[in-house]
């Protein structure tokens, strides 16, 4: 089945940028790095896809995803080759701005396959497995990064990374014509992107959703650095963001059913709430066992937030313009994304690690408070 491709492509497209940027902000403290710079380095991941979501949105649109999705795979491996060849600060910055091109591209492309090949009936059910997925990546990412670092060095995994790109690549030369086609012709569909823009509630999505996925961030580079300051090995430092995924990948088997039974606007709700206060209370600790817990803990909100904003941003979009309501999302979530790390790693540097976690905590918050508010049109 077409969506079954899907589902293991994402797999093996996704883990490489996942890995890659843990991978990045540990290099660069292995280095000597200030949270700053490496607060730097993840905004430079996050600049290309807020300028460039929406194009790729619309060429997902017009002429389907398979070759875009290989091309940006490409990219973003001879990106990480760089560290490999060239260690050093300026090469990370290289690498985080190509897998931040591609990232652009194949997330927006594999979304919208996602709903392209579903059905109002199994829609919810299809992003759920979508972000099981991205479950599985998350989990196993950082276990193989803080694994490889140990054990042959922070650039020999570079290297390492950008050879697993050979699977999706093969993947999509073999049996990428399963993916959908786009419409191919030059005429757009109805509407107009100025419509798609003003649409309430997809702006009030949009805010959610850079709520939720500035969280994910600045744990996902946050909670290293915090490690390394306690001292945790990079092994240790994987265990704890893969504690994140398990969460994630557990509380999505059942997400479909939660919706069923309290609605998305609840569900999403809560996550947000619980990840606050996983969030709030991480400072407050300073060994492995209760810091996996809370690691676990945002997991279990993040869980829920990312899949239902997904699948509410693709039901909302027009007919023939899902691809690039889809890239109007991820430009809003990369804007958030080249702002927040920049801000919070000079909070970081200035005042310490405590403000990045609590001032990420109210912001949760209120991407709860926010999404309980009913969504206009």
């Amino acid at each position: 089945m077409p969506i079954v491709f899907v589902l293991f492509l994402s797999v093996f497209v996704f883990l490489p940028v996942i890995a890659a940027r843990l991978l990045l902000a540990l290099f660069a403290l292995k280095l000597g790095a200030q949270p700053l710079t490496v607060g730097l380095i993840a905004s430079t991941f996050s600049f290309f896809p807020m300028v460039l979501s929406v194009v790729a949105g619309k060429l997902a649109d017009r002429f389907g995803s398979r070759w875009i999705i290989l091309a940006s795979t490409i990219a973003g491996a001879c990106g990480m080759l760089v560290p490999y060849f060239m260690p050093g600060i300026p090469a990370l910055f290289i690498a985080a701005a190509t897998n931040g091109i591609a990232f652009a591209f194949y997330a927006v492309s594999l979304q919208n396959d996602v709903g392209l090949l579903s059905t109002p009936a199994n829609r919810a059910q299809s992003f759920s497995n979508f972000s099981l997925t991205g479950s599985v990546v998350i989990f196993t990412g950082p276990l193989m990064v803080g694994y490889s670092i140990d054990h042959a060095g922070a650039a020999i995994t570079c290297m390492y990374i950008a050879v697993l790109s050979l699977i999706p690549m093969a993947m999509l030369v073999i049996g990428g014509g399963v993916l959908p086609g786009g419409r191919r012709s030059a005429a757009a569909p109805a509407g107009s992107f100025r419509e798609t823009l003003s649409d309430r509630g997809l702006w009030k999505l949009m805010v959610t959703s850079s709520l939720a996925i500035s969280g994910m961030d600045l744990f996902q580079f946050y909670m290293p650095v915090y490690g390394h300051q306690l001292g945790f090995s990079a092994s240790a430092i994987g265990f704890l963001m893969a504690m994140f995924a398990v969460a994630g990948f557990f509380v999505r088997v059942i997400l479909s059913r939660l919706i069923v039974a309290f609605k998305e606007d609840k569900v999403l709700a809560y996550s947000f709430y619980v990840s606050a206060a996983s969030f709030l209370l991480i400072p407050f600790f300073k060994t492995m066992a209760p810091l996996a817990v809370l690691s676990f803990v945002f997991g279990v909100g993040f869980g829920c937030a990312n899949p239902i904003i997904t699948m509410l941003m693709f039901t909302r979009s027009a007919a023939g313009r899902s691809g690039e309501a889809m890239g109007l999302r991820m430009t809003a979530n990369h804007l958030t994304r080249s702002v927040a790390p920049a801000v919070f790693g000079s909070l970081g540097s200035a005042f310490g690690l405590f403000p990045v976690f609590w001032i990420n905590a109210l912001m949760l918050a209120a991407g709860g408070v926010i999404s309980r508010v009913k969504r206009g049109h």
